[in-house]
């Protein structure tokens, strides 16, 4: 009987996971569809690592992205989101995007086929409270959803036909048992994943990075703003705190200044310390430099750091358009 295969290429339109897709040809040829995803869930699970895991989420854009590079399958499975989102609710879904991303260190993914703007927003909102490990799982579940749609497709698309008559030993299943328990073995087993990839904890008296950071997300293009100069200062003025009314006093002090990068990070803005000296500071971005067109010349972020915040990380992103801006506290 009429057997299935398919190159690694055409298995990575699938999952950007290159040990998934050399694990499929590996097990391939298949006998029909349901073979072909029982097997793809057994080496998801059971034999792709957690490095291959986060290989396979950066291959997705994040919900919501208007980049050139978003694959047709990927709009197709996001046309719903598109087709229910405004642009409050798409600004939002960009925003909770970024804070999602600076938490857990990965894209936030879910099987949007189907699913509206508001569905994903809220789902989204309520797995950024999960722990990582939890998270992790759940992010590896979702892949797995999509996996299954495109192998399907690929599969229904007649793509790489192999007529050769061999029959494949059967995989047995492939549910796993105790999920947190392979994710553990994972991340015990490869002490290579880099530690850019764990998300980091306020207050680590092993700091890798300054206490305050930033980062310019360009929301009216979906990319990260490059190139906008970024100064942060200290409140050194006699009074306890600035005011509305002296906002542009020569009382505020240059600490560091810096221009983000092509993924629209600052380089550093202070020294790394395990301390950060109580106060008031200001984060200013030069936005009229880098949109002269738009509505404002510059923003100034004002924030205060507690006495019992010393320890703590301060990521202070600007998320910029044209004729609006916003922000918050990240991770």
């Amino acid at each position: 009987m009429a057997t299935f295969s398919w190159t690694e290429e055409e298995i990575l339109r699938c999952c950007g996971s290159k040990r998934f897709a050399k694990e499929m040809v590996s097990a391939s040829p298949f006998t029909d569809l349901d073979h072909t995803l029982r097997s793809a869930r057994d080496i998801w699970f059971n034999k792709v690592d957690v490095a291959g895991w986060l290989e396979a989420f950066a291959a997705h854009p994040a919900i919501g992205g208007t980049s050139p590079s978003v694959s047709q399958w990927s709009k197709e499975e996001q046309s719903a989101a598109m087709a229910t989102a405004t642009d409050f609710t798409l600004q939002e879904l960009v925003e909770w995007n970024v804070r999602y991303r600076e938490k857990f260190g990965f894209v936030f993914l879910i099987c949007a086929s189907g699913r509206s703007t508001p569905e994903i927003l809220s789902e989204l909102k309520k797995r950024y409270s999960n722990r990582p490990i939890a998270e992790l799982e759940i992010a590896a579940q979702e892949q797995m959803k999509i996996i299954e749609l495109r192998l399907a497709r690929l599969f229904n698309s007649g793509v790489g036909p192999n007529t050769s008559t061999t029959t494949h030993r059967p995989v047995g299943s492939s549910t796993p048992g105790d999920r947190l328990g392979i994710i553990g073995a994972h991340v015990m087993a490869i002490p290579k994943v880099s530690s850019s990839k764990i998300p980091q904890i306020s207050g680590s008296s092993l700091r890798t990075r300054p206490p305050i950071t930033t980062h310019v997300l360009d929301i009216a293009r979906g990319c990260p703003a490059s190139g906008m100069d970024v100064h942060l200062e200290i409140w050194k003025g006699a009074q306890l705190q600035p005011s509305f009314l002296n906002r542009e006093s020569s009382d505020w002090a240059l600490i560091g200044s810096s221009m983000t990068n092509t993924d629209g990070r600052s380089g550093p803005l202070m020294s790394i310390v395990d301390h950060i000296t109580p106060g008031f500071y200001r984060i200013s971005f030069n936005t009229g430099k880098y949109a002269p067109s738009g509505f404002f010349p510059y923003v100034s972020i004002v924030f205060q750091v507690r006495e019992n915040q010393v320890a703590e990380h301060f990521h202070v992103p600007l998320l910029h358009a044209p004729f609006s801006f916003s922000t918050y506290r990240g991770s």
